[in-house]
């Protein structure tokens, strides 16, 4: 016998089913509208765009900008990573996700910069922005400031953490472009977005990101973002090979499907990016630090010479000054100038005795040429001897030096070791800044260099290249 359901009791399945949905589907997320962005990192070009241009919540994401003025601030001395911070009771009020910050307490800025990079905490982004700018308020106008030099049009910022706020929008396009800035401006500092988890000083914090980090290759970044109002974010940056992809997307339903769809467009972009293209970073905004107000007129640089002058040609009989005098010596000294100038003057044509570049034709000895002065193409005068000194003789410490250095590997040309060598600085920044790349050909081929590294920077190096799969030896001094 079929049973039939009264109202009541079909109004209490439906109840039951609404409790359902609240609880296995994320809230607000499947009414945030999606839009998304795949771009080739080294060139800007855009393979792939859906919605890009439509302002929308970007939740987290907004920490990009918070940590690049950060960066921005360290680069340019405003603040120290060492720089230790006291939090206020509007950091620490944040609601999660956070470090657990409490009203007083002080601690160093680095680790609020990690904490905000990888765990995404809330308290630590207000925190970077009142230590940055004195108030969450006046850190919210220099993102705005910085937003418009960066070209990031169609953003508003209203607060440094993400949070929901009325007014406080983004576009796919701008944090993408945000995104690339943050990996060309300052690269010492990109690795913080692929710690799968760091030390906040607090206590070990784990990346929000950690399951695209470990599940596709390549990918090493950049920031994840979620609230109601804003779905599941993301910018995500990937590199293989020679290729350097970065893909966007707004309004996920959940981190999940999020992550599912970054990687198709990861995998888009990689299809439709050339293998090798020449990388044209973006160009660095001016600085908007303390004292700025407004974002200065844009500079164009047309790089064309307007003007050339002929530099004027010296007197063939040039002298230089070489010798310093004492104080005690200094009015024979100027007599010695005098004299000098005396000589380099033009004479006159009646008198032949004094042209430096005319032969001597009178039996008139020529002024004696002062001490002090040496001819700027004939050798230098003989220094005085001075008293002898005892002759310490040291040996070269290997571990304090730079006479270290890595190999990367020989190579069939020196235009394909040249490419190894920049392809291998861009991916490890942070140990090879400032060494000397340095192609050498052996009897192997052409070897890659890196040169004028101390041993322990040597081995760091090394064993980061080889965590990456890069061959990689170090050089001790011969």
């Amino acid at each position: 016998m079929q049973v039939r359901r009264t109202w009541p009791a079909r109004f209490g399945l439906y109840f039951l089913m609404a409790i359902w949905l609240s609880v296995f589907l994320p809230l607000g997320s499947a009414a945030a509208p999606y839009a998304a962005l795949v771009i080739d990192a080294r060139t800007g070009e855009v393979l792939h765009a859906r919605n890009a241009d439509t302002r929308l919540h970007p939740a987290s994401l907004t920490k990009m900008m918070t940590l690049y003025i950060a960066f921005e601030a360290v680069r340019n001395g405003e603040i120290t990573l060492d720089t230790i911070v006291r939090i206020s009771s509007n950091a620490s009020s944040e609601p999660p996700s956070k470090l657990g910050l409490r009203t007083g307490q002080k601690i160093a800025f680095r680790y609020l910069i990690r904490a905000a990079a990888v765990k995404s905490a809330n308290d630590a982004a207000t925190a970077l922005g009142e230590a940055i700018s004195g108030s969450e308020a006046a850190f919210a106008r220099r993102m705005n400031r910085t937003a418009k030099a960066l070209g990031m049009t169609r953003t508003t910022f209203k607060n440094a953490n993400g949070l929901t706020e009325a007014g406080h929008l983004s576009t796919a396009r701008d944090m993408t472009n945000l995104g690339r800035h943050l990996l060309y401006d300052y690269p010492q500092y990109y690795n913080l977005f692929s710690r799968k988890s760091t030390n906040a000083g607090m206590k070990t914090v784990n990346n929000t990101n950690r399951r695209l980090l470990a599940a596709y290759r390549g990918a090493d970044g950049i920031k994840t973002g979620y609230t109601r109002a804003a779905g599941f974010n993301l910018v995500a940056s990937a590199q293989r090979g020679n290729e350097r992809i970065i893909a966007t997307v707004f309004g996920g339903k959940s981190s999940t499907s999020r992550n599912a769809k970054v990687a198709e467009l990861l995998d888009l972009g990689f299809r439709r990016a050339p293998s090798n293209a020449r990388i044209r970073m973006p160009a660095r905004p001016p600085y908007l630090g303390k004292g700025s107000t407004s974002v200065p007129s844009q500079i164009v640089e047309t790089g064309a010479v307007t003007k050339s002058l002929r530099p004027k040609a010296r007197p063939a009989n040039a002298l230089i000054l070489v010798a310093e005098a004492a104080a005690s010596d200094q009015a024979k000294l100027q007599a010695g100038i005098s004299a000098a100038m005396a000589e380099v003057a033009v004479p006159a044509a009646s008198d032949p005795a004094t042209t430096a570049t005319a032969p001597v034709t009178s039996g008139k000895r020529p002024v004696e040429r002062p001490k002090n002065l040496a001819l700027a193409t004939g050798p230098a005068p003989a220094p005085e001897p001075a008293d002898p000194v005892q002759e310490v003789v040291t040996r070269l410490s290997t571990s304090g030096g730079r006479l270290w250095g890595i190999n990367v590997g020989s190579y069939n040309s020196r235009y394909e070791a040249e490419k190894v060598l920049l392809r291998t600085a861009l991916a490890e920044m942070s140990t090879l800044d400032g060494s000397l790349r340095k192609v050498s050909q052996s009897s192997r081929g052409f070897d890659a260099n890196f040169l004028g590294m101390t041993q322990e920077t040597a081995d760091l190096a090394c064993r980061r290249l080889q965590a990456r799969k890069i061959s990689c030896s170090a050089i001790g001094p011969s």
